[in-house]
């Protein structure tokens, strides 16, 4: 009875999380009203096969290399596991909340794992993967759902793999029209998600806490084929 009570309850806490709710209205509004190659376009932001191979460019500057393990927190519809399953001999698995997301992730990349998963935690074992990629995820989350996924990232990682994700900064001119639209759609009640920014001050210290290493920053006007992804990144290490 105590076990049905406690599972009830985080079951509830999971449905209500703001990330959660955020995210299937958008998704299901997208598909009521794009075709489903439009619709998951916008659900990730745009730009699907651009963003992409953009997202495959920064992670296999970070190290990632054939034969290696990577887990793609926030998925979406899987625009680097589409440019990762041409390119790369990966083990990849992505993670996301949004199930019709997943499935069409799915059939873009069809010899990669995908998960539902809701929980603030990264469902894979201990020392398990070389690098963590976080794009465009960590910008919707509030800042003490970031620094957990970070811990899990850390547990997850093997000794000298890598995170790599994008951010939102007050300083960077392109964010600051961010959080105007922001501002604007809070004063009259609308929005599709949260918009969260970080200063690297905070990262560097989170990484600290951590014990990981900074190995680099990349502004969100760094070019990667001539393209940029528009939000700032960071790559860390474990030790």
């Amino acid at each position: 009875m105590i076990r049905d009570w406690v599972v009830s309850r985080v079951r509830k806490a999971v449905a209500q999380r703001h990330f959660v709710d955020d995210y299937e209205k958008l998704v299901k509004r997208l598909v009521a009203t794009y075709p489903i190659d439009e619709a998951m376009s916008r659900a990730v932001g745009g730009n699907y096969e651009i963003v992409g191979q953009i997202e495959a460019d920064i992670v296999t500057a970070a190290g990632l290399a054939d034969g290696m393990a990577i887990v793609d927190l926030g998925c979406g519809s899987g625009r680097l596991a589409s440019t990762l399953h041409q390119r790369m001999n990966v083990s990849y698995v992505g993670i996301d909340i949004v199930q019709a997301l997943l499935d069409y992730a799915q059939g873009k990349a069809p010899k990669y794992r995908f998960i539902r998963h809701r929980d603030l935690s990264i469902p894979l074992d201990d020392a398990s993967m070389d690098m963590v990629s976080a794009f465009s995820l960590f910008t919707h989350l509030q800042q003490a759902e970031i620094y957990i996924y970070l811990e899990e990232c850390v547990r997850v990682l093997k000794p000298g793999g890598r995170v790599v994700f994008s951010f939102l900064e007050f300083t960077e001119p392109k964010h600051w029209q961010v959080f105007e639209n922001t501002k604007a759609g809070a004063k009259v009640g609308i929005g599709d998600h949260l918009n969260m920014f970080l200063e690297r001050a905070t990262i560097d210290f989170w990484a600290s806490r951590l014990a990981l290493s900074v190995e680099r920053y990349y502004p969100s006007t760094a070019t990667w084929n001539g393209h940029a992804l528009e939000q700032s990144l960071v790559v860390l290490r474990k030790p």
